[in-house]
């Protein structure tokens, strides 16, 4: 059995493949995935798993560079942001329309679906080189 923290094996399976400046995101329950893009199911209520939470887990494996969120969470929902911008002090963060963000997920190699049920809680993350 996987001893690391991230065993979810579709997720795990993801991470490991990920190369240099590749994209995963995370998002809440209600955001649209499109069909190209393989979607990694995690929710099982309203709130459980939490984004905060799925996004510490896979931090805890995969090295970011760079974040995408959208313009919207800054006047509709700070207190994510905050949450976002503690856990990733010294990240990067490139923001645009929510409508670009859901456009851009054809170029993830998933969305991590959790039960978040707050506006705008969703990211693209990008890989970064731990050497």
């Amino acid at each position: 059995m996987k001893k690391t923290t991230v065993i979810n094996s579709q997720l795990s399976a993801v991470i490991a493949n990920m190369g240099h400046m590749d994209w995963l995101s995370i998002g809440d329950a209600g955001m649209p995935v499109p069909a190209e893009t393989p979607k990694i199911d995690l929710a099982l209520t309203k709130g459980i798993p939490s984004f905060i939470d799925v996004l510490k887990n896979v931090l805890s494996e995969l090295k970011v560079q760079k974040i995408y969120l959208a313009n919207e969470i800054k006047a509709q929902n700070p207190n994510q942001l905050e949450a976002i911008k503690k856990i990733l002090p010294n990240v990067e963060i490139e923001y645009m329309p929510h409508a670009e963000l859901k456009k851009s997920l054809k170029k993830c190699h998933a969305f991590i679906r959790t039960g978040e049920m707050t506006s705008f809680s969703n990211i693209i993350l990008e890989s970064g080189v731990t050497f």
